[in-house]
């Protein structure tokens, strides 16, 4: 029996990473599985070695405070890795944590065969990174095709894969007929899957839904949440008194709710893409504490920090990020575009043809 080892670092990863492996069940039922990982890998009945919480962290501050707690985690998960001794082990995303763990079991074991999904974004950074890279990844799956010049020039192999979240549009099945009335229209909220990001924006999210209530919108919001960050979603839209907002969890109803809404106040991530995908107009946020984000700034040899952005080299869809990430700029934002058909007509239009 072949054995793949799944190693993630965060939600979004766990979600991805539950795709795959989804397909690759109905393929291969006869494969043995463990991993590092969230709920989306539980469902599909494949353990956990530890809680994802636990190595979860956000920002370089984050990082830096925990800097021995991920060491110790990174030297245990490259210990439990050797003891399954898996065929193949598949990582995703969050490169700073996973890479680092491919690399230990690559120059441990060399026969274990490494792939890597969600490629760093060595476009944006560290671009040196990729010859380091070559010697501990064998194989390289693309969320988009223009990342594989990066990786050809250092004879990296690599297969354009896409976004397994976005391929399908077809309708779902799982409905929540409270959530979605006739007569009323929905802004889908994404505030993020880290509790450190989300403690951030909800504040400014509540506030913004606050001034659309004062001029009588007719909106109803929907917070998009994980099963990890429901509970502290809910807890803080209780405290706000505003009775026009839910939250769901739900794969099924979240896409759902997507596809029946008229905008969307995203986070700036991946999920910007599967926003894209169901052609629903939106804007983009995002706040990083100060030296976080002074870090990035040295760091990053890009313009704009949305992904549809960078690909037009142009500001296809509104970014409102430090300063900007405010209640008034992105009800301003918000209306501005509700207001101007015209506008999200273009912003569409220019994100269907990428």
């Amino acid at each position: 029996m072949k054995k793949i080892f799944i190693l993630t670092g965060e939600p979004s990863g766990d979600k991805l990473a539950s795709s795959i492996i989804t397909k690759l069940k109905i393929q291969n039922p006869n494969i043995e599985y463990l991993s590092v990982g969230g709920e989306h890998l539980n469902n599909l009945g494949i353990r956990s070695i530890y809680d994802l919480k636990d190595i979860t962290y956000l920002g370089f501050t984050s990082v830096l405070l925990n800097i021995f707690k991920i060491k110790k985690k990174i030297s245990k998960t490259v210990d439990e890795i050797l003891k399954f001794d898996p065929d193949i082990l598949l990582s995703v995303d969050s490169p700073d944590f996973t890479l680092r763990v491919a690399e230990r079991v690559k120059m441990l074991n060399n026969k274990i065969i490494t792939v890597h999904y969600v490629a760093p974004k060595v476009w944006v950074w560290r671009k040196k990174r990729v010859k380091k890279i070559k010697k501990f990844i064998d194989h390289m799956l693309l969320l988009f095709s223009f990342e594989k010049e990066y990786f050809d020039k250092e004879n990296i192999k690599t297969t354009f894969v896409g976004h397994p979240l976005i391929e399908d549009k077809e309708n779902v099945k799982i409905v929540s007929n409270n959530l979605i009335s006739k007569d009323r229209m929905i802004i889908s909220i994404f505030p993020g899957s880290r509790k450190s990001e989300t403690t951030v924006l909800m504040p400014i999210l509540l506030d913004f839904i606050k001034l659309m209530n004062i001029k009588n919108y007719n909106y109803d919001y929907i917070f998009h949440a994980t099963n990890e960050n429901k509970k502290f979603l809910a807890d803080q839209i209780k405290k706000s008194n505003l009775k026009n907002i839910d939250v769901v969890s739900d794969e099924n109803i979240k896409l759902k709710v997507l596809s029946n809404s008229v905008f969307a106040v995203s986070k700036s991530g991946t999920v910007s893409l599967q926003i894209c995908n169901l052609n629903i107009p939106s804007i983009i946020i995002y706040k990083l504490s100060f030296l976080n984000f002074m870090i990035f700034k040295f760091l990053a040899n890009i313009k704009f920090a949305n992904i549809i952005n960078i690909i037009n080299d142009k500001e296809v869809i509104p970014e409102l990020l430090q300063k900007e990430c405010n209640s008034k700029e992105i009800f301003n934002s918000v209306i501005y575009l509700l207001k101007n058909p015209d506008l999200i007509k273009k912003q569409l239009i220019i994100v269907m043809t990428h």
